[in-house]
């Protein structure tokens, strides 16, 4: 897939994002209770998505599965909260933008075109990942 460049550090108080690796409709909701892409890989109690387009690509491009990497525009259908897994329990503040909700996200639409990180740092951070599952630390799921 062809993609381009979208402003990737910018944020937008409109829109939110999900990225994944399934193919979903417009329409369609993103509940919670699905299993993890990360850690041991157990049923998530809460769904994650964010403000920014470079969290959304990390996402996409680390989510469970062999299949096109998608970054869904996506609206809470309830609240949310800061997600703990990137803001004040492990870095200072929000920086990622990132939120977790318990109710599900709706599809809204679709970025088709955006660039991914280069295969090394890819490469990385699915080494850091492996090794944080390998010591058994999970997502903050409290």
């Amino acid at each position: 897939m062809d993609k381009t460049n979208l402003q990737i550090n910018e944020t937008s108080s409109n829109l939110f994002y999900h990225g994944t690796k399934a193919d979903l409709p417009m329409g369609e909701l993103i509940k919670p209770g699905f299993n993890s892409n990360y850690g041991q890989r157990k049923s998530a109690k809460y769904i994650y998505f964010t403000a920014t387009m470079a969290a959304a690509i990390w996402g996409a491009e680390l989510a469970f599965g062999d299949t096109q990497e998608r970054i869904y525009i996506v609206e809470p259908t309830g609240s949310y909260e800061d997600d703990p897994n990137l803001t004040d329990k492990k870095f200072p503040g929000n920086p990622t933008k990132s939120y977790r909700s318990l109710h599900p996200l709706r599809i809204i639409g679709e970025i088709t075109e955006w660039i991914g990180h280069p295969a090394e740092q890819l490469q990385a951070m699915k080494e850091t990942l492996e090794r944080f599952k390998q010591q058994g630390i999970e997502a903050i799921e409290d």
